[in-house]
């Protein structure tokens, strides 16, 4: 099977080209040095980008899998959840390319492409559902953080998810208040590896709860406060190290405890992880540790498919296909569907 894929749900235009559980190019268009000055993505421009890009990343993805329009066996695309405006772009681009061709339309679940990227592995990248077992695995980005038990391929239950802030915006809030560009949370990443993480005690949010959930709003309430009683803290360079290994403590030990703590009640011996925060280094050392501890499998999604991207999207649209899933007529009317459960 050969399908192309795309994604536009934020500020990435994406597109893929999947044949055979191998993802043959995987081609992705940024838009962060648009959105910096504005300190974060702003919708209407995103979506404008998105228009403006997705006909030269889907033609570079064809021209560079060798692949063209008649190869095609089916199209898949983001269906939800993310920005309204920017998910239509791409979905009446698909749309318009499935009706065209008369091959099949796969509509897919962001965050189910991203609970099944730890399983894209390899040089090309691609699907190893041989290994495929139970897991709880963590999606964690700057808009969402969720915990999911995936019993099997292709069906899961979400155990929790976050109440206010996601971990990501988390990250990027708190650099702004500390005075980094946007995106924060790489450059609070970078700096933590200096930092000494225990210099300051910050609130771990629900990590005692009971529940699965998350909530993020009171440790950035309680950052803003602790820098509004030390103006200039973030001035010296130490202590700014100090103040983002503190801060990155504080988020990725919340994470950690409580995916290690979901997977041990499961029942289940596998841990994944994914999404744009999986990149941060803190996080994949103390879970990689954390889980060796209690003799847990890991499997972290590769770097290059954390954040969002069309590879995933093609990878989990060709694995729905096979399973006969999904409605696959052309002529169906797609609407943007958000919740993963």
């Amino acid at each position: 099977m050969t399908l192309l894929a795309i994604e536009s749900s934020c500020d990435e235009t994406s597109a893929a080209v999947i044949r055979d559980g191998v993802v043959l190019v995987n081609i992705v268009a940024t838009q962060t040095k648009l959105h910096a000055e504005y300190g974060g993505v702003v919708p209407e421009l995103a979506t404008r980008e998105h228009l403006r890009n997705l006909t030269p990343v889907i033609r570079e993805a064809l021209a560079t899998s060798g692949v063209g329009f008649k190869d095609l066996e089916a199209v898949a695309v983001t269906r939800g959840p993310g920005l309204p405006a920017a998910l239509m772009a791409g979905l009446k681009v698909a749309e318009a390319l499935a009706y065209s061709l008369r091959k099949p339309l796969v509509t897919v679940n962001h965050h189910e492409a991203h609970l099944y990227s730890p399983w894209i592995t390899g040089e090309p990248p691609r699907a190893d559902f041989g290994a495929f077992e139970p897991s709880v695995s963590l999606i964690v980005s700057g808009g969402h953080t969720i915990l999911v038990h995936v019993e099997a391929e292709l069906r899961h239950r979400v155990l929790g998810s976050t109440i206010d802030d996601a971990a990501g915006e988390c990250f990027d809030k708190i650099a702004k208040l500390i005075g980094l560009p946007y995106p924060g949370g790489p450059l609070v990443d970078k700096l933590a590896k200096e930092g000494n993480p225990r210099t300051y005690d910050f609130p771990r949010p629900m990590i005692r709860d009971e529940t699965d959930d998350f909530s993020f709003s009171g440790l950035k309430t309680s950052v803003r406060y602790f820098l509004e009683k030390r103006p200039g803290l973030a001035d010296d360079p130490k202590q700014l190290r100090d103040l983002c290994a503190s801060v990155q403590a504080a988020i990725v030990e919340t994470l950690v405890a409580k995916t290690v703590r979901a997977a041990l009640r499961e029942g289940v011996r596998c841990v994944t992880a994914s999404g744009g925060v999986t990149c941060n280094t803190g996080l994949r050392e103390l879970l990689a540790a954390t889980c060796r501890k209690n003799g847990l499998t890991l499997r972290l999604a590769e770097r290059s498919l954390c954040t969002d991207n069309a590879a995933m999207i093609g990878i989990l649209a060709e694995r729905m296909l096979m399973a006969g899933r999904i409605e696959t007529d052309p002529d169906a009317e797609c609407k943007p569907s958000w919740p993963l459960g």
